[in-house]
């Protein structure tokens, strides 16, 4: 494979025909290599429009989410040099990557200790050293890292069915958060911003599919 083509047909084909357009994330998209993060045994996927399964034998697992998702992600956020960053789900580490060479500090949560692991050394093989990679139980992910609130951004890399209020209050005022919210068929990635000490407005950015992010509560469901 011929890994900077299929890098600069990843950006062109998949990335940009999302509305991709921020030149700052598509040069940080051509420098951090994609590959890296990816179990070796699927590298292949790298570049594909796909999710990549991050544990062996688990396809249903943790997932590393499709490149033009992410990068849609990232663009919407608008993080900046001085600001401070939560990502929970670390996965592989990719999405906290592309985080650490946009803000000033970044905190990631993984509740699967060969994934926290894998992170940290896939992060520090890339030379990312303003990110920490706290391995963390299900319950304690979906409550954020109160100690080190408040954040500038707030990313969950994974779908919920609703973004905890616990979440929504470690952001400053004037901070975004980003998750995907919902059920199949149809999920939504939304960004909401904190526009005062109680107050939270959101917008819905785009149709998409992706898996559960662990220990964060689901609806009761009526059952006859």
């Amino acid at each position: 494979m011929n890994t900077e083509r299929a890098r600069f047909n990843m950006i062109e084909q998949q990335i940009r025909p999302w509305e991709v357009l921020d030149p700052a994330v598509l040069s940080l998209l051509a420098a951090v290599r994609r590959e890296d993060f990816v179990p070796s045994a699927l590298r292949s996927l790298a570049f594909v429009d796909t999710q990549v399964p991050l544990l062996p034998g688990q396809p249903d697992g943790p997932q590393m989410l499709e490149p033009k998702v992410e990068a849609r992600l990232l663009q919407e956020l608008q993080v900046q040099r001085h600001e401070k960053v939560l990502e929970v789900g670390t996965g592989s580490g990719f999405m906290a990557a592309l985080l650490g060479h946009r803000a000033q500090r970044v905190h990631t949560l993984e509740c699967v200790p060969e994934l926290a692991r894998r992170a940290r050394d896939n992060l520090a093989a890339a030379g990312v050293a303003n990110v920490t990679v706290h391995e963390v139980t299900p319950a304690e992910g979906a409550l954020g890292l109160p100690g080190e609130a408040p954040f500038d951004v707030i990313v969950l890399s994974g779908s919920v069915a609703e973004v905890p209020r616990e979440l929504l209050a470690q952001l400053k005022i004037g901070g975004r958060l980003a998750a995907i919210v919902g059920d199949e068929p149809v999920m939504r990635a939304r960004l909401f911003r904190r526009a005062g000490e109680a107050a939270w407005s959101q917008s819905d950015l785009f149709d998409t599919v992706a898996p559960r992010l662990a220990g964060f509560p689901e609806p009761a469901r009526f059952r006859f």
